[in-house]
C-alpha cells in the first residue's frame, strides 16, 4: 500500500471517529436539553406546589419555606436521570449545592464522613 492511500485511510478513520464523537455529543445534548424542559414544566404544576407546601428538605429533614426549595434530582441529569416525579424532590439551596451530581448513595456516603469527623 502506497503512502498516499494509508494516508487517505488514515484520514477517512478520523472523519468517522469525528462524526461519530459528534453525533453522542448531540444526544447528550438534546437528552439534557429535553429532561430540563420536563423539569420546568413539573415545576410549574401543582403536584410540585403540593410536594413543598411541606417545607422539608429531602436530604438534611430541615423545615424552609416553599419559596426556599429548590427541585433536586436523585439521579442527576448528568448521569443518566430523568425528569420522573419518582426521580424529583425538594431540597433546600445548601443540600442542593453540596450534592451537585451525586447519587443518593454517595451523598449518603459524604454526609456519613461529615457526622465521623
Amino acid at each position: 500500500m502506497s503512502r498516499k492511500d494509508k494516508d487517505r485511510n488514515i484520514n477517512k478513520k478520523r472523519l468517522r471517529r469525528d462524526s461519530i464523537k459528534a453525533a453522542m455529543n448531540y444526544d447528550t445534548d438534546s437528552i439534557s436539553s429535553r429532561e430540563k424542559k420536563i423539569a420546568r414544566d413539573l415545576r410549574a404544576s401543582s403536584w410540585w406546589r403540593s410536594k413543598i407546601a411541606s417545607g422539608k428538605c429531602y436530604y438534611c429533614g430541615g423545615i424552609f419555606k416553599p419559596s426556599e426549595l429548590t427541585m433536586d434530582h436523585k439521579i442527576p441529569i448528568s448521569r443518566g436521570g430523568t425528569s420522573e416525579k419518582i426521580n424529583i424532590v425538594p431540597a433546600c439551596k445548601e443540600c442542593n449545592n453540596k450534592k451537585k451530581y451525586m447519587l443518593s448513595i454517595e451523598w449518603d456516603e459524604y454526609m456519613n464522613r461529615l457526622k465521623s469527623s
